[in-house]
């Protein structure tokens, strides 16, 4: 089923009266500007443009405004659990999450128990991703990412060329303006700096969203920075400038993952990391954007308990759906899953990006009963989901309209208030029914609207 609107009829129809040739203006406008999201496939490097879409998605304001008042809340009650299970871990003495659920968990870092964040806030910037349920009409939310999520770089480069080749269409739509993102992202960066510059720590060229590094840090007057351009001393974080001086940083938006960001601490072997950096953290005199340990709260596993947590801090009940989900942790999801794996979706609670996704209708029969013997194994590695049938949209290929498989990244900045941007990164598959949209599986782009 395609998702349809008012406001999207409408746009349609003033797309039509439009010159198509145009459309090669706004590629032009993207490639000369180098818009990539970079691949990693069969151990090879690939530098590609990020293919895009002309044809926005488009969400009419009241049902946005209804899905805004949902994020605030979640991201409120996420960074509430993180200043709780790295503090008092009353949600766990409480029985609201089991104690093993937590502690066997990669992603949580037992050495950072204790620690104070910069204005106790954790989850800066998050990136939620959803779907549009074509069954009930609502948004269902399929997972968080609040260490680095990327991609708020490309809607907001994609809504600069579409204003210049085709103005005439914001002079007859009432859009909500996105330019602001860089801006609340800047005042964020201020807000919980210890003292210092503000910097955005880069691996590099080769990393996958280097183009959104380079963007984002000129957009919020950062400085971009690799390792080598920094240094610690005693516990605190300098730039070395071109001079030699030496400039204290005060808060860091990072782009690499924790594992890379100290090789004293987490992966010796990491180059791209700053020696010394988690003793600056420990200090105060730092604030990283996203918080280090992060990762605990977007643990799919976790992603199961988000209604529960929203409940127990903020006493109400979620406005945003979660996806049915099950844990085989428990007994009673263990024996649903195994007996309805067929129609399920499986996902590995360590993956990302659309890696370790299994739909169960794809699957053979010995295929299915060998992953049934790995989940009785690993029960706290996987979740199964229900498979939602979420909306199409339209999309231009060659000059002709056919639907595909879409979601939709919110992004949500958390300073002095929490601030939910008012569009977002519509990921589409490129392949007819593909139900994987990310841009790390190959998917491409289009900017969001909100109407009205």
């Amino acid at each position: 089923m395609v998702e349809n609107s008012v406001e999207f009829r409408q746009f349609i129809d003033i797309f039509n009266t439009l010159d198509k040739s145009k459309v090669a203006q706004l590629q032009s406008f993207m490639d000369n500007f180098a818009i990539n999201f970079n691949l990693f496939k069969d151990g090879s490097f690939l530098e590609r443009s990020f293919p895009f879409d002309v044809i926005p998605r488009i969400i009419p304001k009241n049902e946005f405004d209804d899905l805004e008042r949902g994020l605030k809340q979640r991201v409120y009650a996420l960074n509430e659990f993180l200043n709780d299970i790295y503090g008092e871990q009353r949600i766990i003495k409480d029985g609201i999450i089991p104690a093993e659920f937590i502690f066997s968990s990669k992603a949580y870092n037992q050495s950072f128990h204790g620690l104070k964040t910069p204005k106790n806030i954790r989850t800066h910037i998050c990136g939620i991703d959803l779907v549009k349920n074509s069954v009930n009409d609502r948004w269902t939310i399929l997972e968080d990412n609040l260490r680095v999520p990327s991609g708020a770089s490309y809607p907001l480069s994609i809504r600069q060329a579409y204003r210049k080749v085709y103005p005439e269409i914001f002079e007859q739509m009432k859009v909500e303006k996105i330019r602001y993102y860089p801006q609340k992202l800047q005042e964020m960066m201020d807000y919980v700096s210890t003292g210092g510059i503000n910097i955005v720590l880069t691996p590099g060229r080769y990393n996958s969203a280097f183009y959104e590094h380079v963007y984002l840090a000129k957009e919020t007057g950062s400085t971009l920075a690799m390792s080598s351009d920094l240094e610690v001393i005693g516990d605190k974080l300098f730039l070395k400038s071109y001079n030699g001086k030496k400039i204290q940083v005060g808060a860091m938006y990072r782009r690499l993952d924790d594992d890379f960001l100290d090789p004293l601490e987490f992966n010796p072997s990491s180059l791209i990391g700053v020696p010394g950096l988690a003793n600056v953290y420990r200090s105060g005199n730092l604030a990283i954007i996203n918080s280090v340990g992060n990762g605990i709260a977007d643990d799919k596993g976790i992603y199961y308990f988000v209604p529960q947590m929203i409940k127990y801090y903020l006493g109400e009940d979620a406005i945003v759906d979660n996806a049915p989900t099950y844990l085989p942790y428990f007994e009673k999801d263990m024996e649903y899953v195994l007996q309805n794996m067929h129609k399920l979706v499986i996902k590995d609670v360590a993956e990302a990006g659309g890696y370790g996704v299994l739909f169960g209708y794809k699957m053979t029969k010995d295929e299915l009963e060998n992953l049934k013997n790995i989940i009785k194994q690993e029960p706290r590695r996987f979740i199964a989901q229900e498979l939602i049938e979420f909306y199409d949209i339209e999309c231009l290929f060659d000059g002709k309209i056919a639907p595909r498989k879409s979601d939709l990244r919110c992004y949500v900045a958390y300073g002095k208030d929490i601030y939910v941007w008012p569009g977002g990164l519509t990921r589409y598959a490129l392949e007819e029914g593909n139900y994987l949209v990310n841009s790390s599986q190959g998917g491409g782009f289009k900017d969001t609207w909100v109407v009205g």
